[in-house]
């Protein structure tokens, strides 16, 4: 009894985790280069010659995976617009603990100070560190991520730093909670030399709103078929009881 209870409960936790990204691809639909999230519904953990079955929600120290096929490219006409060629391409950012990880959001800015970062405020990584720009008058990126700048002044473009982009094809790399891309284990990706990018363009969501929709209405039906499992094994052991109890 205790088992099928147990079974029960992890699977409503599976189904929980599983609606919270379904939900969660939802509301980046249209979020500028977003890879769906995937839930990883079970963990078999191999202790003591058996096999124990996990299903939980991820914490926030925890990474799930994510869909790896590209979105739709844009064309803007924004000069800080880029988008990655190439579905194995990314965009080396630092992120919030100050590690190399990677995203396909290509929609940089300059801050105040002049740092370059995405939408999201996560800094840019070039060649030698987080790339910092000079006053300029205008700027352009090359399709090999080169970045230049025309002065205040004027004259001719001078070339002040170039992306760091790096290809994930091979390496175990799993997609965090921040929606950035990181290698399993710590670790960072290596320049590709070959990457290119399309300047001018953005790549949006991957997410598919009508089968998001689809696999929400599933999990809900799961769900529920799990929730009156719990309700079986409790009506079970009830009547196991009344079969124990002496009578008076």
């Amino acid at each position: 009894m205790d088992k099928l209870v147990y079974t029960a409960a992890t699977g409503l936790r599976a189904h929980m985790a599983a609606q919270a990204a379904i939900a969660n691809n939802m509301a980046n639909a249209s979020t500028t280069g977003f890879r769906a999230d995937r839930v990883v519904f079970d963990r078999i953990d191999l202790k003591g010659g058996g096999a124990t079955l996990q299903a939980r929600a991820p914490t926030s120290e925890e990474v799930t995976d994510a869909d790896r096929t590209p979105g739709t490219i844009q064309t803007t006409g924004r000069p800080l617009d880029v988008a990655m060629n190439g579905n194995d391409t990314w965009l080396a950012v630092q992120s919030a603990d100050g590690s190399e990880a990677y995203t396909r959001r290509g929609d940089l800015e300059v801050s105040p100070s002049g740092v370059l970062q995405t939408g999201d405020g996560f800094i840019v990584q070039g060649g030698s560190g987080p790339i910092s720009l000079p006053p300029y008058k205008s700027l352009s990126i090359a399709n090999d991520g080169s970045i230049s700048i025309v002065p205040p002044e004027g004259g001719e473009p001078q070339i002040v730093d170039k992306l760091k982009m790096v290809s994930a094809k091979g390496t175990d790399t799993v997609k965090g909670l921040d929606n950035l891309l990181k290698v399993r284990g710590g670790g960072t990706l290596p320049d590709d030399m070959d990457a290119k990018l399309t300047s001018g363009a953005l790549e949006g969501s991957n997410v598919n709103m009508t089968q998001a929709l689809v696999d929400m209405i599933e999990n809900q039906r799961s769900y529920e078929v799990t929730a009156n499992l719990m309700k079986e094994a409790k009506s079970m052991d009830e009547s196991s009881a009344s079969i124990m109890r002496l009578p008076s």
